[in-house]
């Protein structure tokens, strides 16, 4: 089945199956739900190579990853960001190209896709204070969308970011409203721009009803079980221990959790833990019904999704206008929370 033939069955012309393929943002939600159903249903494939000739362009798009011994990126929630941009790469006939380069080799990578022609654009992670990607991307003159905001550039760019701030600034509100006053930060790398955010708000929350941040309640790093654990079990060995913990992962929550119970304490009852849950695919937080964690909840596979809609729309209309999408998290209340207990 080609394009022509199934905008025939659905009585839509071929451009608006097209754009409903390609993710456009001007065709509705529901015309393009019935397109990629019936497309699904057909089996119907894009011709890449076709469209490669057609267009001229590559129909790839590029994901250059860094790895060193701390990075953000070795998160699981990078799969599940995969997983959504995927999907709109797939329905609009674009490929996939992952590149895995030394810290150091990064910009030249960026500088090899661009010469080489092998990508329309690039979808960039992780984005750290002043990033020097954007200045670099733009010399580039390579189409790019950031997963993320950057503090410290005043240059536009395109990005999809979650209100982190304002997550954690509820987040911190919420466990003040239950009495607790000593209250943990298990947060993200520091020069991250997401950590930053999520400290600005927890931050802003304690000083909004005169508390002072604590440095012995703050831990910064990579988000994993060992450091929850291993923060929770530093923090409960003080003279004023924590009475509840703000943890910026699922993986760090699990790690408090296993710290709690270990210095014989029961979670939601003695010690309160919220945290970050990204809705991740085989990661989850308990059940829709009965979450184990309160968290604050974004889905990152939504985010990869909107990102790649923004980043094809880019490529496609040759539009260098830059975009933003900000989403909001909402609170869902879990097992793991309760009111400060008396001392």
């Amino acid at each position: 089945m080609n394009l022509k033939t199934l905008a025939q069955e659905l009585g839509l012309s071929p451009t608006t199956v097209s754009r409903a393929l390609n993710g456009y943002p001007e065709v509705s939600e529901a015309t393009r739900q019935r397109v990629l159903s019936a497309a699904a249903a057909a089996n119907y494939q894009p011709n890449t190579q076709a469209k490669r000739l057609a267009t001229g362009r590559a129909m790839a798009i590029g994901h250059i990853i860094p790895i060193s011994d701390r990075h953000e990126i070795v998160n699981p929630v990078f799969a599940d960001f995969i997983a959504g941009a995927g999907e709109i790469y797939a329905n609009a006939g674009y490929d996939m190209v992952i590149t895995i380069v030394p810290d150091n080799l990064e910009a030249r990578a960026y500088g090899e896709l661009s010469s080489k022609g092998n990508v329309d654009g690039v979808l960039v992670h992780a984005p750290r204070l002043n990033d020097h990607r954007i200045a670099l991307l733009d010399d580039l003159s390579l189409p790019y969308v950031m997963h993320g905001r950057v503090n410290g550039t005043r240059k536009p760019y395109s990005w999809v970011d979650v209100n982190n701030t304002r997550a954690f600034e509820r987040a911190t509100n919420f466990l003040l409203d239950l009495g607790h006053r000593r209250i943990a930060l298990i947060n993200g790398i520091s020069d991250m721009d997401f950590a930053r955010r999520r400290k600005l708000g927890y931050e802003r929350a304690l000083s909004a009803r005169g508390i002072t941040p604590d440095p012995a309640l703050l831990t910064e790093g990579e988000m994993t079980e060992a450091q929850g654990h291993d923060s929770a079990r530093s923090m409960l060995a003080l003279p004023d221990p924590p009475t509840a913990f703000l943890t910026a992962s699922l993986l760090s929550a699990m790690g408090v959790r296993r710290g709690i119970e270990e210095n014989g304490l029961t979670m939601g009852r003695d010690v309160s833990i919220v945290t970050h849950d990204d809705e991740l695919g085989y990661l989850r937080n308990g059940t829709a019904q009965e979450p184990i964690f309160t968290a604050t909840r974004s889905s990152v596979r939504e985010a990869g999704r909107r990102c790649a809609q923004m980043l094809i729309s880019h490529i496609e209309r040759g539009d260098t206008q830059p975009r933003s999408d900000l989403m909001e998290a909402v609170l869902v209340l879990g097992q793991s929370t309760g009111p400060a207990p008396k001392r």
